[in-house]
């Protein structure tokens, strides 16, 4: 294997991705997260977040992000094979949906440049000025650690995922994904029983609409709202990246220090408001004590009714 090789992402010529399938019926996903050494040139830690293969050059990210793109219509000569995408399928809660492959998850540098190169290559499917989405629509995200299973990942990250609630409240008692807000493990156990606990009774108890759903090899978040721009899903991918590693590599390091590293990519996300990225950030701790107590404070009550 060449020394100077680097990943290229490039589309594959399968027609069926290219096309809108019926509701679970797009092409499966493939998994992009291999490259070489030449793309994590410069990167610090690397062994925290890449495998490598051997004395050859192949690397692969240890974490891996997908993305669901929900829209109400798809923009006029859009809809086409993008090497973001695995495909096209009809949704019956907002109209389409675009999904992408299973991408790395890893941080600033060469490599994440080329997975947003193509975020930027598909601006037409996810911007919302050519196709358009509204309050039915949403934006799952499914994250994946080497070698742990989505119930292991979720009590990995379940503290620190006090920030995913406060910037998703809203969507906290829709019906497709209003169910175990606090990430318990032992919901599994008891979902199709109609509890009189204020966290169970104003939701649905059908196991696959929960907050974050477990898989067997991936977390699904089913919270996060409609992706209105490329801007907008960089920032989540740049948020989940710092979630994820310091949930992983840092597992008894402190929330204050997890929220100080997230505050720049919240404020980026309210276009440099710093009392909207106070705000946010001071939910995230009313959140978070909520997912490990079940405290509900007035500043999160609104939310969780």
């Amino acid at each position: 294997m060449a020394r100077n090789q680097e990943v290229v992402y490039l589309t594959t010529g399968n027609r069926l991705r290219g096309e809108v399938q019926s509701y679970h019926r797009k092409p499966s996903p493939l998994k992009l997260n291999k490259a070489f050494g030449n793309d994590i040139k410069g990167l610090k830690k690397k062994k925290e977040i890449i495998s490598v293969f051997g004395d050859t050059d192949e690397v692969e990210s240890k974490f891996t992000i997908g993305f669901e793109i929900e829209k109400n219509r798809l923009s006029r000569g859009a809809v086409k094979e993008y090497p973001l995408f695995c495909g096209f399928e009809r949704d019956a809660s907002c109209g389409y949906e675009a999904v992408t492959h299973i991408l790395p998850l890893i941080p600033a540098g060469k490599w994440r440049n080329k997975v947003f190169n193509m975020l930027h290559q598909a601006e037409r499917i996810i911007d919302d000025r050519w196709s358009p989405s509204d309050k039915s629509c949403g934006g799952h995200i499914s994250i994946g650690v080497d070698g742990m299973t989505g119930c292991e990942i979720r009590e990995a990250i379940r503290g620190n995922a006090g920030i995913i609630l406060a910037l998703f409240r809203r969507r906290l008692n829709t019906k497709y994904c209003g169910a175990n807000r606090r990430l318990q493990k032992s919901y599994e156990n008891h979902y199709n029983s109609w509890s009189q606990s204020w966290e169970y009774s104003s939701t649905g108890t059908h196991h696959k609409y929960q907050t974050a759903l477990a898989k067997d090899e991936c977390l699904e978040f089913r919270l996060p709202s409609k992706v209105e721009s490329v801007k907008q899903l960089i920032r989540r991918y740049e948020l989940f990246y710092e979630i994820v590693n310091f949930s992983i590599n840092k597992p008894n390091g402190k929330h204050e220090t997890l929220l100080k590293t997230i505050k720049p990519i919240v404020l980026s996300m309210y276009n440099g408001d710093e009392a909207k990225a106070d705000g946010i950030i001071e939910l995230a701790r009313h959140f978070r004590k909520f997912i490990l107590d079940g405290t509900i404070s007035d500043e999160i009550e609104e939310f969780l009714r």
